[in-house]
């Protein structure tokens, strides 16, 4: 039998717990990419491939010895290097697959522009101009957990990738809709986590 508490209201729940005596449960926790050269700049980066600054690479050590005492069976990270630099930095020694459904949302002619330009709330199911919708990763993150089910449950598994897949994270888990997710998101509220745990079934 298994007892799901969720603490708190919508916005200020990111982390789910469970107790779960037979341990069929996958855990799952989610870590965004540390910053990058373009997040200095107050760009965002969608698609493109954009390399960690120092400060960057400091974080994503310190993600690591924060979590020192986490055994992970496996990490996946997107294909995009500056998730794929935050895992290896972080987590050295620990099997990792890359994954394309992970990636940023894509921005399409915005990859790479001025932040003030990516609106999610205007970009729910109308895609970025030749990019994404966030529907459209919210359909490729429930491909992913899919997949993750059936491969690795009631592991422990750890994600290294990006803001959009991570909101998708909460939209599927929590059943909210993507106007909850986005009111909630911690770059508004300033609600920071050093990472986002999820059960999925």
């Amino acid at each position: 039998m298994q007892t799901l508490q969720i603490r708190n209201s919508v916005c200020k729940n990111f982390l789910h717990t469970v107790e779960d005596e037979t341990n069929y449960k996958t855990n799952l926790i989610y870590f965004v990419h540390g910053t990058t050269y373009d997040n200095a700049s107050k760009k965002c980066s969608g698609w493109k491939q954009v390399e960690l600054n120092e400060l960057g690479k400091e974080q994503a050590a310190n993600l690591g010895k924060a979590n020192a005492n986490i055994k992970f069976d496996v990490i996946f990270t997107s294909d995009l290097i500056r998730a794929i630099d935050s895992a290896n930095i972080a987590f050295p020694g620990v099997p990792k697959i890359q994954d394309k459904r992970l990636r940023e949302c894509n921005y399409g002619d915005l990859d790479g522009e001025d932040k003030h330009l990516i609106v999610y709330e205007d970009h729910v199911d109308v895609p970025f101009p030749n990019g994404e919708s966030l529907m459209d990763v919210e359909k490729r993150i429930r491909s992913f957990i899919d997949d993750v089910l059936k491969d690795y449950k009631g592991k422990t598994i750890d994600i290294v990738a990006h803001r959009a897949p991570q909101l998708a994270f909460e939209v599927i888990t929590k059943n909210i809709t993507w106007e909850e997710a986005n009111k909630c998101d911690w770059r508004k509220t300033g609600d920071w986590k050093p990472g986002w745990k999820y059960n999925i079934d």
